[in-house]
């Protein structure tokens, strides 16, 4: 075996699944070698991003229910950016502009994340009419939105929402991409039903802060809040699902922990604060980021488990050739045993 081939071979068993690797692995790495050329010695990265996308669409195939689950996440997903683009919305209009900080504002709005908020809005108004294509362009077009408010604040120096609440905004957003499909009326309501639930709690709460806890106060508490409400929603439905042996719940818990982790990141970043009993209600920016990079490693490092064990279990039991053995590289058959 050659350094190239012993390269894809280790490339095939990262990324597809046992059982696809014991059919067809030794076919799948010739065929990359015969398109190769003659002087290569690696793979390229065309070949090795090839190689994972190949292997996810057959983890995909191999576990029952992940394609609804997905989709079933990004229904949650979306509720959840529906709801907090309204109460952000209100909180846009109704924060008092005649404030010692007044002049920082980006009137008549609070700051550049009203852009965002409408922006996601909008996404669930076109969920309801066009759930398919058009909602997937407009949910992606938020995210987008939901990232440039970034980059927008620093050029122009207007205010934006803090971290704390556009992260969390920008995880759930790619998640809720995946809701796009044909839905019944009454689910693809849903979102808009929410957004309706939250307007009028949202100006009860009216927050009368000054521009330093315009956006914080009400996240430290509300963000939490719904990363909670949203795991036990779907725990809850992964329970019930799984009764039926239908397994959609499970995978669009899975998919969820993410989102859900960075909404609680100021509790996770409160662990990683040492600064003593008198620390802020906001966690330093350093105990902050770490906790952002410790959800954002766990919840695909999660996902991407449960999807090799179902993989391999899905393998499990299938019989070798007589006189075949695995290769202990790429795991395809070998009848050099």
């Amino acid at each position: 075996m050659t350094d190239l081939e012993r390269r894809y071979a280790r490339w095939t068993a990262l990324f597809y699944p046992a059982g696809y690797r014991r059919a067809r692995g030794s076919e799948l790495v010739d065929t990359y070698l015969s398109l190769a050329a003659p002087d290569r010695r690696r793979p390229s990265p065309a070949d090795i991003a090839d190689l994972a996308a190949g292997g996810l669409r057959q983890h995909l195939r191999t576990a029952p229910g992940l394609g609804p689950g997905f989709r079933l996440a990004g229904l949650l997903a979306l509720m959840t950016t529906t709801a907090f683009a309204s109460g952000w919305a209100i909180l846009e209009v109704l924060i008092p502009t005649e404030s010692e900080f007044a002049y920082r504002y980006t009137r008549p709005f609070l700051s550049l994340g009203v852009a965002v908020w409408a922006v996601w809005l909008l996404a669930a108004v076109v969920y309801v009419v066009a759930p398919g294509r058009w909602f997937r362009r407009a949910a992606v077009l938020a995210v987008l939105v939901n990232a440039g408010v970034v980059p927008a604040a620093m050029l122009t120096g207007m205010v934006r929402p803090p971290l704390i609440v556009l992260v969390p905004q920008f995880v759930l957003g790619i998640v809720a991409v995946g809701a796009a499909g044909r839905r019944r009326w009454w689910v693809r309501l849903t979102p808009l039903a929410v957004a309706a639930v939250t307007v009028p709690v949202a100006v009860a709460a009216e927050p009368r802060l000054s521009f330093y806890g315009d956006y914080y106060l009400p996240a430290v508490t509300a963000l939490p809040a719904a990363g909670v409400t949203l795991l036990i929603g779907a725990t809850l439905l992964a329970l019930g699902l799984a009764a039926r042996h239908d397994y959609r719940g499970v995978w669009a818990l899975l998919i969820l922990l993410t989102p859900i982790g960075m909404l609680a990141l100021n509790p996770l970043g409160a662990m990683f604060d040492d600064s003593g009993p008198g620390r802020p209600i906001v966690p330093v920016w350093s105990s902050m980021a770490a906790a952002a990079i410790l959800v954002a490693v766990v919840g695909p490092a999660l996902l991407l488990l449960a999807l090799a064990a179902r993989g391999r279990r899905s393998a499990g039991g299938r019989p070798l050739p007589a006189g075949a053995a695995y290769c202990p590289t790429c795991g395809a058959p070998s009848n050099s045993a």
